[in-house]
C-alpha cells in the first residue's frame, strides 16, 4: 500500500464527467494525506474502443486511458511531460484516409505529435504503436474488414498495444501510467475487472424490454428510434433475440463480416461487434421507461456474474471514505459495485462515510422525463446493486411481501434495505435540471444531505439560451467534502461568503435540510 498512515479515498466513477472532479479529489486527498484510488468500469464499447473490441476483443479501456492521462500533472506548453499528455489524449481525424495518413505518421515518427518528446521514450513508445500496427496488418480482410482509424484515441491505440504485448491489461496501465508520471503511490486507476476478455452489460427497462450493449444504454450511434415489432412490443436493433422473434427479422443484425481470429467466440453476438465509432451524448431519444436492471452478460447474451478485480477489494477494505461520483449511474457508477465480492465489501468496509456526489443534471440513464429520478431514485439503484452484488435480488420481490425464512438470501422488503450501509451522505446541486431532492426520504433511509451553490450550464433551444443543468464549484464541493469527513468537524456551514456552500443541518444525525 501507501507509506501515509492513514486508510485511502476509494471513488467510484467512469471517464469523462468525473475527469472534471479530478482536481477535487487530489486536494481531498492531500488533505488526508492517503491514497487514492480509481476504480473504472471497463464495459464502454463506444466511440474509438468498439473498434479496438471489434478487431481485438478485449476489455473497454477508454474511460481507463482517459483517466490516467488526466492525471498527468500540469507542465508549461513545450516540456516533455505536456508532450506526452497531447499525444495520449490526441484523435485522429473523423474522415477515414485522414485518420489513416495520421496514423502512419505517427507509427513512423514523423508526426509533429512526437516534438518535445525524448528520443529513448518516444522509441520506446513507437515500439508499442509498431506492433500494434503490425497486428492490425495481419488481422485485415479486405475489403470486408480493415481496421477503422476514424477519430481514434492514440492513448488508447497504445494501450492495446501494450496489452497485447505483455498478456496482462493491469500491466498495460502500469505502463501508460509510469510514461504518463503518474505517481502509484499516491494515486491508483484500478479496473473494476482485470480481464484481457470483453464484459458487456444489458440493461432491463420496467416494461421488460432488454438493451444490449453500453453504448446503446447510454449514447446510442445507431438511429434510435424505439420502433414497435409484432405484436407492438417494443424492439431495438441492440435487443436480444427473445421468444417469438424470426430469425429472419434480424438476420441483418447477425451478419457477420469480422474474421474472428482467436479474440471473439464463433456464434457470438453480433451487436457486441458493431462500431460506436460516431454518437451524441446530449442528442438521444428518450427511454420508454426507467432502467430497472444492469447486468454482466457473456458473448452469447447470457447473463454472468463476473467477479471483481482483486485490487478493488483491496481498496474497498481498507477505505475511510468511499465516494460515488458524477456521471452516468446506470453505465459508469452500477457496473462497478454490481460485481461479485463489491456490496461486501463496501459494506464491511470501515470507511464511515459513503458519499454520492449527485449529478448536475439528468440524462437519458435517469429518465424518462415523465418520471425522472428523485435523490432517493439514485440511492437506491446503488443500494440494490450492491445487494445484488451479494447475491440478493431485492428488484425480484414484490415491496413489502416477506420470504419464506427457508430462503436467507432472499431480502425481506418489509424491512427497509440497508440504505446506510452502502450510502450515508448526498452532496448536491439546487438549481435548473439537478435531480429533485425528496428529503424527507432520504430522512427516513438515514441519508444526510448537504447542498452546494453551483454554476449553471446554458444550451441553446429554439434560439434562447437556457438551463439545461448546473455545475459544482470546485472549491464549494472540497469544503463540503472536507466537511463531511471530518476536517472541519460537525461545525455548522452557511452560505455565504463565496464558499459556495448551502445551509446544511444534516450532518448532526436528526437535523435535516430544510
Amino acid at each position: 500500500m501507501t507509506d501515509s498512515p492513514n486508510r485511502g479515498i476509494v471513488v467510484i466513477s467512469g471517464g469523462s464527467a468525473a475527469n472534471n472532479l479530478v482536481d477535487v479529489f487530489d486536494a481531498v486527498r492531500d488533505s488526508k494525506n492517503c491514497l487514492l484510488s480509481y476504480i473504472i468500469p471497463i464495459s464502454d464499447n463506444g466511440g474509438s474502443s468498439s473498434e479496438l473490441i471489434r478487431i481485438f476483443g478485449g476489455p473497454g479501456i477508454g474511460d481507463v486511458r482517459s483517466r490516467l492521462v488526466r492525471l498527468i500533472p500540469d507542465s508549461p506548453v513545450n516540456s516533455e511531460r505536456m508532450a506526452i499528455k497531447t499525444l495520449f489524449n490526441h484523435r485522429l481525424p473523423a474522415k477515414a484516409e485522414a485518420a489513416s495518413q495520421e496514423w502512419l505518421s505517427i507509427v513512423d515518427g514523423t508526426s509533429s505529435l512526437w516534438i518535445s518528446i525524448p528520443p529513448a521514450k518516444k522509441e520506446l513508445i513507437r515500439s508499442f504503436f509498431n506492433m500494434l500496427n503490425l497486428e492490425i496488418l495481419k488481422r485485415a480482410r479486405p475489403p470486408s474488414s480493415t481496421f477503422d482509424f476514424t477519430s481514434a484515441s492514440v492513448g488508447n491505440l497504445f494501450l492495446t498495444g501494450a496489452r497485447l504485448f505483455s498478456g496482462s491489461f493491469e500491466s498495460a496501465i502500469y505502463l501508460l501510467g509510469s510514461i504518463c508520471g503518474v505517481q502509484s503511490d499516491v494515486v491508483r486507476v484500478i479496473p473494476a475487472i482485470n480481464s484481457n476478455f470483453s464484459h458487456h452489460i444489458s440493461a432491463t427497462l420496467a416494461d421488460g424490454t432488454v438493451i444490449v450493449g453500453q453504448n446503446s444504454i447510454s449514447h446510442p450511434s445507431e438511429a434510435t428510434a424505439l420502433q414497435r415489432n409484432r405484436g407492438n412490443r417494443p424492439r431495438r436493433p441492440s435487443l436480444l433475440l427473445a421468444d417469438g422473434d424470426d430469425l429472419e427479422d434480424t438476420a441483418s443484425d447477425v451478419s457477420d463480416t469480422v474474421s474472428y481470429e482467436e479474440d471473439h467466440l464463433p456464434g457470438s453476438l453480433a451487436t457486441l461487434r458493431n462500431k460506436n465509432i460516431s454518437f451524441n451524448k446530449t442528442e438521444n431519444e428518450d427511454l420508454p421507461c426507467r432502467i430497472s436492471r444492469i447486468w454482466y452478460i457473456n458473448p452469447y447474451g447470457q447473463e454472468i456474474r463476473p467477479p471483481a478485480n482483486p485490487r478493488v477489494l483491496e481498496a474497498l477494505s481498507d477505505a475511510q471514505a468511499i465516494i460515488y461520483s458524477i456521471g452516468s449511474l446506470y453505465t459508469s457508477i452500477i457496473p462497478a459495485i454490481i460485481l461479485r465480492g463489491v456490496g461486501k465489501s463496501i459494506m464491511t468496509s470501515p470507511a464511515r462515510h459513503k458519499i454520492l456526489i449527485l449529478n448536475g443534471s439528468l440524462d437519458r440513464e435517469t429518465g424518462p422525463p415523465s418520471a425522472p429520478f428523485l435523490a432517493s431514485d439514485f440511492v437506491e439503484a446503488i443500494v440494490r446493486a450492491c445487494e445484488e452484488s451479494r447475491g440478493r435480488h431485492p428488484h425480484r420481490v414484490p415491496r413489502r411481501q416477506e420470504q419464506s425464512p427457508s430462503s436467507p438470501d432472499t431480502i425481506r422488503l418489509c424491512d427497509p434495505l440497508p440504505y446506510t450501509a452502502y450510502v450515508t451522505h448526498i452532496l448536491h446541486l439546487d438549481g435548473p435540471g439537478t435531480p429533485q431532492v425528496d428529503r424527507e426520504r432520504l430522512a427516513e433511509m438515514g441519508i444526510e444531505t448537504l447542498r452546494l451553490y453551483g454554476r449553471k450550464i446554458t444550451a441553446m433551444e429554439d434560439g434562447k439560451e437556457v438551463c439545461v443543468g448546473m455545475r459544482y464549484d470546485p472549491n464549494a464541493l472540497i469544503q463540503a467534502l472536507e466537511v463531511v469527513l471530518g476536517k472541519k468537524g460537525d461545525a455548522m456551514v452557511r452560505g455565504g461568503g463565496g464558499n459556495g456552500l448551502g445551509r446544511r443541518n444534516t450532518l448532526d444525525p436528526g437535523r435535516r435540510d430544510r
